[in-house]
């Protein structure tokens, strides 16, 4: 196990290099003068070749470029131009709040999906099989901040249950301050509406494959009822395809919830990239970018690892993995 997340690590950092490659040339070709972000844009040319001698803007590309990979090598993400403040401390700052909605929304469209897999599973071809095909359909066409949207003018405008947006009060752990309940749901189970519909899709089918093997065949012979066989039997088999599609989710909530945090005035990592972005900030946007694409690969490192937990094929193949190695 340990030669294989060694591997998998090592495997890690061409694809990381390449993102990075990618992010500086994507920057380095935006139009514009970081300089004049940094000294205003009145400024004198002679304000301007300091700033630029002083960040370096003034040096060919590939010195920006080889500097560039030499502070990621370093964990050194830079400085933002307009904070003046390490892009670090910035990304930790929305990280930490984006990290908790998207792992409330996946576990809340975790319980869903399955939910939803396992009664359309149970009678396939049933009326709730097909009222649940269409929640799945519904959820995956609608776009999330427009569902959003839609529960704030419900929940927060109309029966005035929820508040319309923003972060809250909460207590506040190892000087990380958590959000009030009440701001947490809607935008969590806005990001949980379009997962679920994906989980349910992967878990009925799934199951019904799995319900059809002689494993829970037998289990049923043996007095095992047609739920105890899926809930037991079936959905550790079809563990692995859902534990795939989980940690894809997640790892895409992470990324992909600029609009939901936009609509709910979420003081996440997708409004301080939308803010980086609007005043060319562009330190904190590669770093952002650089952040998203190294923890979507830990995520796909995770699901990985996960397999042997939840598939008994998996633990042989990496065995027989090992075996061949030594």
């Amino acid at each position: 196990m340990l030669l294989f997340i060694t591997r998998r690590l090592l495997w890690m950092l061409p694809v990381l290099w390449a993102a990075a490659t990618l992010i500086w040339i994507l920057m380095f070709l935006i139009p514009g003068d970081p300089a004049r972000i940094l000294s205003g844009q009145s400024a004198d040319p002679e304000v301007l070749a300091r700033v630029r001698t002083e960040w370096g803007l003034d040096q060919p590309a590939p010195a920006r470029y080889a500097r560039y990979i030499a502070r990621l090598a370093h964990m050194d993400l830079g400085t933002s131009y307009v904070q003046h403040r390490p892009v670090t401390v910035i990304l930790r700052e929305g990280l930490g709040r984006t990290f908790l909605l998207a792992l409330c929304a996946s576990a809340l469209g975790l319980a869903i999906g399955v939910g939803l897999g396992l009664a359309c599973a149970a009678r396939p071809g049933s009326g709730l099989d097909a009222a649940a095909r269409i929640f799945s359909a519904l959820n995956l066409a609608t776009p999330t901040f427009w569902m959003g949207m839609i529960l704030m003018l419900i929940f927060a405008s109309w029966l005035r249950w929820l508040p319309v947006s923003g972060y809250g009060e909460g207590i506040t752990l190892g000087g990380f301050r958590l959000p009030g309940l009440a701001h947490l749901i809607l935008p969590a189970v806005t990001l949980a509406l379009f997962s679920s519909a994906l989980l349910a899709r992967v878990a009925r089918a799934a199951l019904i494959e799995a319900r059809a093997q002689p494993y829970c065949t037998a289990a049923m012979a043996r007095g095992v009822t047609s739920g105890g066989a899926l809930s037991r039997h079936a959905l550790k088999a079809a563990g692995a395809p859902i534990a795939t599609l989980a940690g894809l989710s997640f790892g895409t909530l992470l990324g992909g919830a600029i609009a939901t945090e936009t609509v709910f005035a979420w003081p996440g990592l997708g409004l301080v990239i939308l803010r980086a972005i609007s005043v060319r900030d562009l330190p904190v946007v590669e770093g952002a970018a650089i952040s998203m694409t190294a923890i979507f690969l830990l995520v796909n490192l995770a699901v990985d690892l996960s397999y042997g937990l939840l598939d008994p094929r998996a633990r042989g193949h990496a065995a027989r993995f090992r075996l061949s190695a030594d």
